[in-house]
């Protein structure tokens, strides 16, 4: 399934923008992202033209008349001077992109990796936005620690797996994993929840809030069920790579 909607990420520093897109790239890879970060020399800043023109490039503004199949964009900023400078640009942006360009509220990272994921699954620009939108409320989130080790891994009567793992990354399921995660999980034949929420979605995986430490409870269902919870399990031991 193609994306239908293109991401704009907007950063006063270049290498910040570049970075977060090639991130958010890993995760969600074929949705178009387009970057505006920095000033034209090179120097810390927000440019109005910059800004403008990724996004005409994002809704493919630039193609000819012939050609032109306008795309919705997201937009996020990070710092209060992106945020000022973007909403700049959409009082003056052509009047063909009215209704097509939406302005994220979100953490700018961890936005800009849910937004992908989800505009890579074919999502809608309203079901983007608030994907994005929804990573505000992970750093709210609050989870009293677990203990112990993981246990044995059981089946019921109806064949649904269930296993225990602990979180071994200190930083636990933020944005990185929990797409790592979502992106394992859509590739199974099977139903999968993490601590009962859905284990296909960036945001509720986020949700949770788990850090170094805690439990999460894995359970499956569906013809891939095994191979699903194990590459799960495979996923959370080796600790996203962050150990």
């Amino acid at each position: 399934m193609g994306a239908h909607v293109s991401l704009v990420l907007v950063s006063h520093s270049e290498k910040l923008a570049e970075g977060s897109r090639e991130l958010a790239a890993q995760m969600a890879p074929g949705v178009d992202i387009e970057v505006a970060g920095g000033l034209e020399d090179g120097s810390i800043g927000t440019s109005f033209d910059r800004i403008s023109g990724a996004i005409e490039d994002a809704a493919g503004f630039a193609e000819s008349d012939s050609e032109r199949e306008l795309k919705d964009v997201v937009v996020i900023c990070d710092l209060g001077s992106a945020i000022l400078s973007t909403e700049a640009v959409l009082e003056f942006l052509p009047s063909e992109l009215e209704g097509h360009v939406y302005m994220a509220d979100a953490p700018f990272v961890e936005g800009a990796i849910a937004a992908a994921v989800e505009a890579a699954s074919g999502s809608d620009a309203e079901t983007v936005l608030n994907a994005a939108n929804a990573t505000a409320n992970t750093f709210t989130a609050s989870h009293p620690p677990a203990h112990g080790t993981e246990t044995t891994q059981t089946i019921d009567a109806d064949g649904a797996i269930t296993k225990t793992l602990k979180i071994k990354n200190a930083l636990g399921l933020h944005a990185r994993p929990a797409a790592v995660l979502a992106r394992l999980v859509a590739g199974f034949d099977a139903q999968v929840t993490l601590n009962g929420v859905n284990g296909a979605s960036v945001i509720e995986i986020m949700k949770l809030g788990l850090t170094g430490g805690q439990e999460v409870v894995v359970t499956a269902s569906g013809e891939q069920a095994s191979a699903a919870v194990t590459a799960v399990s495979d996923a959370i031991n080796g600790g996203f790579g962050e150990l």
